[in-house]
């Protein structure tokens, strides 16, 4: 049974709130992009498989974004 939009949303909101206190932008986007990376990964291809892989997928992407917005 799939989760309605709304449930996503908040729980994707939540979380950017509780990882705002990050030390850095690159553990924030990590957080982020996994989590991110997780719904995409469900809605996409469905499954533990589509989640896991696409959180993982969305944490390495998160962390590289982040460790660019680091440097500048």
């Amino acid at each position: 049974m799939k989760k309605p939009l709304t449930s996503i949303a908040f729980a994707l909101v939540a979380t950017t709130a509780l990882l705002s206190g990050c030390a850095n932008n690159q553990q924030l986007g990590t957080g982020v992009g996994a989590v991110a990376g997780g719904v995409v990964g469900d809605a996409v291809i469905g499954g533990t498989l589509g989640t896991l892989g696409g959180a993982a997928a969305g944490a390495v992407i998160g962390n590289q974004i982040g460790k660019n917005q680091d440097k500048k």
